[in-house]
C-alpha cells in the first residue's frame, strides 16, 4: 500500500525557515518521481518542486527558486523540502505526491498518482 505522510509544517515569521518531510512507504522511492505541491485558500493546487527518479534532476517553480531546496534520501524513504526566506505568499497546505516509473519529474499535479494528506504552512508576523 503506497503511503506518503507529510510533516514539518507550522507557523513561521516572514524570513524564517521550515523543513518539510515526506515519509513514504509501500514502494521503492528510487523508482518514483516525487513532487511537492501547495494549495492556498481559493487557489488551484500548484507545483512547487520535484525530484526525478531517472537522473536525480530537480525542478522548481519560479516563485521559490533560490529559496527552496528539494532533496531525497532513498535509504530513509524520505523526501525533504527546505524552505528559506519564507514569505506570506508561501502560506498554503503543502502536499507531497508520487509519480511511478523511472522518469523525469514534472510540476503538473495531474501527472501524480499518490498523494499525502498535506501539512499546513503559515507565514505571518
Amino acid at each position: 500500500q503506497v503511503q506518503l505522510v507529510e510533516s514539518g509544517g507550522g507557523l513561521v515569521q516572514p524570513g524564517g525557515s521550515l523543513r518539510l518531510s515526506c515519509a513514504t512507504s509501500g514502494f521503492r522511492l528510487d523508482y518514483y518521481a516525487i513532487g511537492w505541491f501547495r494549495q492556498a485558500p481559493g487557489k488551484e493546487r500548484e507545483g512547487v518542486s520535484c525530484t526525478s527518479s531517472s537522473d536525480g534532476s530537480t525542478y522548481y517553480a519560479d516563485s521559490v527558486k533560490g529559496r527552496f531546496t528539494i532533496s531525497r534520501d532513498n535509504a530513509k524513504n524520505t523526501v525533504y523540502l527546505q524552505m528559506n526566506s519564507l514569505k506570506p505568499e508561501d502560506t498554503a497546505v503543502y502536499y507531497c505526491a508520487a509519480r511511478p516509473g523511472f522518469r523525469t519529474c514534472v510540476l503538473w499535479p495531474e501527472e501524480y498518482d499518490f498523494w499525502g494528506q498535506g501539512t499546513q504552512v503559515t507565514v505571518s508576523s
